[in-house]
């Protein structure tokens, strides 16, 4: 250990005591004080850089993490922890927390944020010790790459401190991430490298928390290699029982293996339910994790409800959904509590789902936890940004300059493109050659990723002393046999890198010197500085010197279902390790990727979870950030960069719903729409075969738009609807025309049975907003309209006063949101947020404004304003308007910007007060979605 090192943790130490103090709060001033006190010693005669260690601490001891926040149904739940947490010895918590501290290095506000969220959780599933027959299920959302792994490790020990006997860990589906997951669960929980039955079994292999204790005794049933895996054969020769020591399996999520699993644990069930003759085990409590809940754990099939309306009793579920809810049913007490960090699918599960044989499906019906990010964390608002939208509550973040936009890939950026090496269509799949200028070589986006990762690799190991590990992810396509092509073409190129700069470029201009030294100079000089803080270069000189050593140290390694390489990054955790890896699904969830710094993405997916899952350059970066790079197209930044607003949305939607105390079956009515992308996949959006959403206290605006015929038809439609109001009550080019409080609701209805909303507007349809407006209708409610025609006095802006029976009216201008295809206009936000406040009077704006105020004051987000909002936000304008009355508001926009020419195009929102009689509606996601025909028959 390097002297560095040695006083960074003698200084951690003493911080972190001084910390735990009541009240304490540690200035730059007392870390200042503390690094003297250790450098004073005489065994740090020798240099060591106090300014690196200053601000190495202060990283460490400023990061900070609001609390988890929870959902909860405690119907059937006892508190206890509060209560048994005196009593409990606490062997295996107490060491794995020794543990993150000096082997993992953990901030300490990391460690106190593992703490208390395995607090939150086991508080919530049962104490192992109640009696009777108790099934508790539960969600905890994350973030990609947050560190999911190392907090249920945490209450992975707490619950067997507490008396959990077997816990089951279903780990993905890969053998790679199961294995990945067995490691860490040796180092965190059971404290030796678990081994194969008769194969070295009974030998002790110390690993991890054993450092700090090997009085926690725990049993594994499978272990670490990559077939180490429950089989036949584990279970014939495996004599323990359920009862004694925390029994641990880490198993894939497969239909084998799971069933393998119960028969095992039904031959050794010490009970029969009289009722049905199914055999478990009635006084051994259960503790299920399952990472990555949302992947394969859903029940996919149609069916599972009947025509009335009743869950099917004789349903039969997706394999996986239906073996783990076998194994839930094996046990008279069973804790059941998935991890993601895409949670989409999992809220759409419907939470009256069950069958006969299998009981409830895996809604988590018990709890949901949130779980925030520590600041220090880098995820997708962060790196992408999140451009600022008053509505939602969604504040202006800048993305980090990390991001570097490509187009090289293909000959063009059309989605039907066919030609280049990797484009966006690919034609004759599997038997793709990528090619570039017509030769088997990566593009010059791809090369200059590469150089770019040597550069990376480089800064870190003059900045870092100890063995580190370095990755260069490369994710273009998901066929292995096109994999193995680009490893070619990338281990061809960094060999010619490698060997020029070893020994020399002979006549080859520029060399590869100058290339290296061009791009530090223009891209790493650059964003180091606009970083700030405590990141610094090193000089160049000391660059090259290193540069040679580092080349010939990577290596290249297509990660896929038919590759033999992996990422073993365990037989190097004390040398280091420097890889590329190439590859697709593997690599696409869960899998970590340990100091990833430089990625190469192109793979799309129009899915929320999928693509998020795919970003596995997420996480905890702080000491290297500003050396991490991420080479993707525009169209993929601008998905993420949607992708991040509606997941901070879903956040903040769900902390509402904390602060109203909701259970979690109300959650998850509301998750942002984009034109282009599904949340989920349809089949993991049945709720049955339905989706449902409530428009209270909501706004629906149209994004998307088709400018042949409907948009037309749009045109005629509004033309009709305008001239049949009159004269508006107020208005002018300048400030738009008001209809204040006077139109009929069986106006509003007709307007939306003619408007033409796109097909794949899903929130957005006329049909379904028509269904909400009836059904409120029917409380008295939304029966006195406002409606407001929107207007521009841009001297640019087209007059269209024609159109609107003379009335003075400009077109309003929205640029084009992602990719440009011909027939459909797509903007990122119709709405000018005071255009939603139009029907409210000055008291009431005045409320809104307070309420705004008062949001504002309670948010817990980082990157608030420090100034405190000057007008009401959406979502407040919609809180305090009156249940009766609701506001319909039309956008004529430029047809210059939709590609129409003169013709606008008529976009529409529709603002919905909040209310508390409002019930969601449903609507058919599967297949025939797009063809249904009034869904008043659903």
């Amino acid at each position: 250990m390097s002297l560095f090192q040695t006083a960074l943790n003698m200084c951690q130490l003493a911080l972190a005591a001084r910390r735990q103090t009541p009240g304490a709060v540690l200035t730059r001033e007392d870390i200042v004080d503390n690094v003297d006190q250790v450098l004073a010693l005489a065994m740090f005669s020798r240099d060591v850089d106090r300014e690196a260690l200053i601000a190495a601490l202060e990283q460490s001891f400023t990061i900070w993490s609001n609390d988890p926040t929870s959902l909860s149904n405690d119907d059937d739940h006892i508190p206890w922890l509060s209560q048994r947490r005196g009593s409990i010895d606490w062997r295996f918590w107490n060491r794995y927390r020794l543990y993150l501290i000096h082997n993992q290095k953990l901030a300490p506000a990391a460690v106190e944020n593992i703490e208390r969220v395995s607090d939150e959780v086991l508080g919530r599933i049962e104490d192992p010790e109640r009696d009777g027959v108790w099934d508790r299920r539960g969600l905890v959302m994350g973030n990609v790459q947050s560190g999911k792994t190392g907090t249920y490790t945490g209450l992975i020990c707490k619950a067997a401190d507490a008396g959990y006997k077997v816990i089951i860990v279903l780990a993905g589906l890969h053998n790679n991430l199961r294995s990945q997951t067995q490691i860490r669960l040796d180092e965190g929980f059971l404290g030796y490298k678990a081994a194969p039955l008769g194969r070295g079994g009974a030998t002790f292999h110390a690993t991890g928390v054993a450092e700090y204790g090997t009085n926690a005794k725990a049993d594994s049933v499978t272990n670490r290699n990559d077939r180490g895996d429950f089989s036949k054969a584990v279970a014939k020769h495996f004599a323990i029982h359920p009862g004694g020591n925390p029994l641990l399996f880490v198993v894939k999520k497969n239909a084998t293996v799971l069933r393998n699993l119960l028969g095992w644990i039904n031959g050794s069930a010490d009970s029969t339910d009289p009722e049905t003759g199914r055999r478990y085990h009635r006084e051994v409590p259960l503790l299920v994790i399952d990472d990555e809940a949302d992947q394969a754990s859903v029940d996919t099939k149609s069916g599972a409800f009947l025509e009335n309306g009743e869950p099917d009793e004789d349903h039969d579920p997706a394999k996986i959904n239906g073996l783990i809810r076998r194994l839930l049913m094996a046990f008279g007490r069973s804790a059941y509590v998935g991890f993601t960090a895409t949670p989409f699918a999992n809220i759409y599960i419907h939470e009256q789902s069950r069958t006969r044989e299998l009981g409830d499906d895996l809604f988590p019906r018990s709890f949901i936890v949130n779980l925030p990010a520590p600041s220090n964390y880098a995820g997708a608002a962060r790196i992408f940004g999140i451009v600022e939208d008053e509505d939602a509550g969604l504040e202006a973040m800048e993305p980090l300059p990390v991001v570097r936009l490509l187009s090289d890939h293909a000959e063009s950026l059309e989605p039907t493109e066919t030609e280049g090496w990797m484009p966006p269509k690919l034609t004759g799949t599997v038997n793709h050659v990528p090619l570039h200028d017509g030769e088997r070589r990566v593009p010059p986006s791809l090369r200059r990723a590469l150089l770019s990762f040597l550069l990376s690799t480089t800064v870190r190991s003059i900045r870092e002393t100890a063995p580190l590990f370095n990755s260069m992810l490369v994710h273009v396509v998901r066929f292995t046999a096109v994999q193995e092509i680009v490893r070619e073409e990338v281990a061809r190129e960094l060999s010619d890198v490698t060997s020029r700069l070893i020994n020399g470029d002979g006549a080859r201009r520029p060399t590869v010197l100058e290339e290296l030294e061009s791009l530090w100079e223009s891209d790493f000089v650059p964003t180091t500085a606009a970083f700030g803080g405590s990141h610094v270069l090193p000089e160049w000189d000391s660059v090259v010197q290193h540069l040679p050593v580092i080349a010939q140290s990577i290596k290249v390694q297509a990660i896929n279902g038919s590759a033999r390489d992996a990422l073993d990054y365990e037989t190097h955790r004390e040398t280091g390790l420097n890889v590329i890896a190439i590859g697709g699904d593997k690599l696409s969830r869960g899998l970590t990727l340990e100091g990833l710094t430089v990625s190469y993405f192109l793979r799309c997916s129009r899915m929320y979870d999928t693509l998020m899952q795919m970003g596995r350059w997420f996480g905890y970066k702080e000491y290297y950030l500003d050396v991490c790079r991420l080479y993707t197209t525009q169209d993929l930044y601008s998905w993420f960069q949607h992708i991040a607003a509606a997941t901070e949305e879903l956040r903040l939607e769900f902390d509402h719903m904390v602060q109203i105390g909701a259970s979690p079956k109300e959650y998850g009515l509301k998750v942002r729409s984009h034109p282009l992308m599904l949340v989920t996949s349809a089949v993991k959006m049945r709720n049955g075969t339905e989706l449902r959403l409530s428009y209270a206290g909501d706004i629906s605006e149209t994004i998307l738009f088709d400018t042949g015929r409907p948009a037309a038809v749009n045109r005629d439609v509004a033309r009709r609807f305008v001239a049949r109001l009159g004269a508006p009550d107020s208005g002018s080019k300048t400030g738009g025309h008001t209809w204040l409080r006077r139109v009929g609701v069986e106006e509003i209805l007709e307007f939306l049975r003619e408007y033409q909303t796109h097909p794949e507007a899903r929130r957005a349809d006329a049909r379904l907003l028509t269904r909400y407006i009836r059904q409120q209708n029917e409380q008295g409610e939304l029966v006195e309209w406002t409606v407001r025609l929107a207007s521009s006095s841009l001297a640019s802006a087209s007059d269209v006063s024609t159109l609107f029976g003379g009335l003075a009216v400009g077109t309003i201008k929205r640029d084009y949101f992602g990719e440009e295809i011909d027939g459909r206009y797509t903007v990122r936000r119709l709405v000018n947020p005071s255009d939603e406040a139009c029907d409210l009077d000055e008291g009431e704006i005045e409320m809104a404004l307070e309420q705004t105020e008062a949001d504002w004051r309670g948010s817990k987000r980082k990157n608030k304003s420090e100034e405190p909002p000057t007008s009401p936000s959406g979502s407040a304008v919609r809180r305090v308007r009156d249940k009766r009355r609701g506001v319909l508001i039309l956008y004529p926009l430029d047809g210059a910007d939709a590609r129409t020419g003169a013709d606008p195009v008529i976009g529409i929102a529709v603002s919905f007060p909040a209310s508390d009689t409002a019930k969601p509606i449903s609507y058919t996601v599967n297949n025939t979605f797009l063809g249904l025909g009034d869904y008043d028959e659903l």
